[in-house]
């Protein structure tokens, strides 16, 4: 079966996907993008993608913060997303990557100038499991510390801060664990590699506050907002020392690739009993019940991909 992406206006197959070697992007990492997740739901033979306009709406910030122009409006983008799973016929859990970019030189020479670099973008989706392959992550503090707001934003998902991220995980599984978790330029708590973090510790849910140079998670909105709904819990958003860490009874990690992944250590520290904490399994839960389409209440967040 043919796996089609969507680039610069049309439909192509994956292996006619290509670009130059000359491509800004490629050279210099002028790009942004976002990790998007569709979920098989078999019992009602749907797909629902999770959230599509408020990762299209981000994927529109980054590309103002990086000067590059979207060619698609977000509803636009919506529908470009439904028409390509329909397309492609998926029928399985899915992670899709809408990526904008420069492309080439409009003078034909190469600079690091990206005002005469044109723009371009595509939407390339495959199956996709789980990111982080355990129940619950051993983690380090990596040695490699968060980028800063004027040096290489987190608030947009520019391809090149990717790095960094890359670094850390790498360094993480060369140590023997399963990620890293970094801290910024003054030393707090920062994020993982790829995913946000939450800790519990003296009954209160917090985690660490977007000026903390991290990634406006759509995930961790979605934690926010359903452990006030459903359990009555708000979170507190503050900067978080490295170890508090350590005392903390849960910790998690969430993102659209990671979802909801207990921590059960951190530099060989035992959090909690060891095991997925109470209030770590009841998020997880009610998450799944949604991205699944199984909880009515939240189905304003879910596109569903065929019609019925």
């Amino acid at each position: 079966m043919t796996n089609w992406v969507y680039m610069d206006g049309k439909y192509v197959p994956l292996e006619e996907a290509k670009i130059s070697i000359t491509t800004h992007a490629f050279l210099y990492g002028t790009a942004c993008f976002e990790g998007i997740r569709a979920y098989w739901n078999a019992e009602k033979e749907q797909l629902y993608v999770f959230r599509p306009r408020e990762h299209y709406e981000r994927l529109a910030d980054s590309c103002r913060i990086l000067g590059i122009a979207l060619p698609h409006t977000v509803d636009e983008l919506c529908r470009i997303t439904v028409e390509l799973f329909q397309k492609n016929q998926f029928r399985q859990n899915i992670h899709f990557r809408p990526f904008a970019y420069k492309s080439k030189e409009k003078s034909g020479q190469i600079s690091l100038d990206m005002r005469n670099v044109g723009d371009a973008f595509f939407i390339w989706a495959q199956p996709f499991g789980k990111y982080i392959q355990t129940k619950g992550a051993k983690c380090c503090i990596s040695s490699w510390r968060q980028t800063d707001d004027n040096s290489i934003s987190r608030r947009a998902k520019i391809s090149a801060a990717y790095i960094l991220s890359a670094l850390a995980r790498s360094e993480a599984g060369h140590n023997g664990y399963d990620e890293a978790i970094l801290l910024n330029q003054d030393g707090h708590v920062s994020e993982g590699s790829g995913e946000n973090l939450f800790m519990v510790r003296k009954g209160k849910l917090t985690t660490p506050a977007v000026t903390e140079n991290l990634l406006e998670g759509i995930t961790r909105a979605t934690v926010i907002e359903i452990a006030e709904a459903e359990l009555g819990i708000k979170t507190v958003e503050r900067a978080v020392d490295r170890t508090e860490l350590y005392a903390a009874q849960e910790l998690f990690f969430c993102g659209t690739g990671a979802e909801i992944t207990p921590i059960v250590q951190v530099d060989g520290r035992t959090i909690g009993t060891g095991e997925v904490g109470p209030l770590t399994q009841k998020i997880s839960d009610l998450y799944f019940d949604i991205v699944y389409g199984r909880n009515p209440k939240y189905s304003r967040w879910l596109t569903p991909v065929y019609a019925k």
